[in-house]
């Protein structure tokens, strides 16, 4: 990839696609080349890139980067409005670069096959103006944090999950992303939208968001979310705002900074609880081996509707305190949800209570599904 000169506005066809922004005073003809000009890179081409991508590539960024080394997936589809079902199977930056040229033959495209890690990624964010934090890990938000930080790059930051969603924008000089959370929370102890779920509009809401940040960051006009934190709550139709404040003891720019190039941030240790995993593949010679034990299914209802596990006992999660004693100690239990994030705190909550013939299903019922065509769990 080779950065290219800036280039006046001077087509005919251009001039008329972008019409509607010439006539506002605050972008107008020199406004549309700071567009055309500019370099945005967003890393991830999901639910937020995809209204990310759309818009920067519909106001004429004259250059786009799409980093995402994942591929289309069927469950994708309810918020990943960028892909068809043909697209199902295809690789992300590939089917999102094709969606962007068809929809604006001005914008230069960079399909980038690879996973932003912290040997890529201040070579990656070198080359661009702005980025733009379209992933869904925590560790990813740290390293594009980190590599944008160093490298003097703002970084327009958004996350979902169900109903909710936040935005901000760490520009340098400013709070960082460690500066909110410090550090990533135990592996585990947060639900992932594969578990949780996430309502799909609320992806386009967040992500026109990012996609209206980046824009005035590269036009250099209004205020951006920088210092400040947006949260979308969208089940209440609410929004509220924090102000974030530098940390002092931020360990990539504060007093004692200790970050001097960007590495993998690993997520806290989860707590060894001494509650033993089993296999998804040894589920079934376990229950056949042991005609009293049940597997203790702790997924939501709306989860559970998806398919019914193996000589389950269904209790959500949500009320399993209410009901701890309906189960007997004496029962041996497997503890499964979907991916094994609930499962975890359900199966420590019931050893907090005395319960010790209990074993927890690594990878959950999704892991189970893989390896048993006829369980109808999608």
């Amino acid at each position: 990839m080779s950065a290219r000169e800036p280039e006046s506005l001077a087509g005919r066809r251009e001039l008329r696609r972008y019409s509607r922004h010439l006539l506002i005073p605050e972008v107008a003809l020199a406004g549309q080349e700071r567009l055309r000009a500019a370099r945005v890179l967003v890393v991830g081409a999901g639910g937020l890139g995809s209204p990310v991508l759309q818009y920067l590539a519909a106001a004429g960024i004259g250059r786009l980067g799409i980093a995402d080394d994942d591929a289309v997936d069927e469950t994708n589809l309810q918020r990943q409005v960028l892909f068809a079902e043909s697209d199902i199977g295809r690789p992300k930056a590939v089917a999102a670069a094709e969606r962007v040229a068809a929809l604006n033959r001005f914008v230069g495209i960079d399909a980038l096959q690879v996973r932003v890690d912290a040997a890529n990624a201040r070579e990656l964010v070198r080359l661009y103006d702005v980025v733009v934090d379209a992933t869904d890990s925590f560790r990813s938000r740290y390293t594009l944090n980190d590599a944008c930080r160093l490298e003097g790059k703002p970084d327009v930051y958004g996350s979902i999950f169900r109903f909710d969603g936040q935005v901000s924008v760490f520009a340098p000089g400013g709070p960082c992303y460690r500066c909110l959370f410090p550090e990533a929370p135990p592996e585990g102890s947060v639900p992932t939208c594969a578990e949780g779920g996430v309502l799909g509009a609320l992806a386009g809401l967040v992500g026109t968001w990012q996609a209206n940040e980046a824009l005035k960051l590269v036009l250099g006009i209004g205020s951006t979310l920088a210092g400040r934190l947006l949260v979308i709550d969208a089940l209440d139709a609410r929004t509220r705002e924090f102000e974030l404040a530098i940390d002092p003891d931020c360990p990539l720019h504060g007093e004692r900074a200790r970050i001097r190039d960007v590495v993998e941030s690993e997520p806290a240790a989860p707590r060894d609880d001494g509650i033993p995993d089993i296999e998804p593949g040894d589920l079934d010679a376990y229950l056949e081996s042991l005609p009293a034990a049940l597997v203790l299914d702790v997924r939501e209802p709306h989860e559970a509707a998806l398919g019914l596990a193996p000589r389950a006992l269904h209790v959500p999660a949500s009320v399993l305190e209410a009901r701890l004693h309906e189960l007997d100690p004496a029962t041996p239990y497997v503890v499964a949800c979907r991916v094994g994030a609930k499962s975890r705190w359900a199966a420590q909550r019931l050893h907090d209570a005395g319960f010790r013939r209990i074993l927890h299903l690594r990878g959950g019922l999704l892991a189970y599904a893989v390896l048993h065509e006829s369980f109808d769990f999608f």
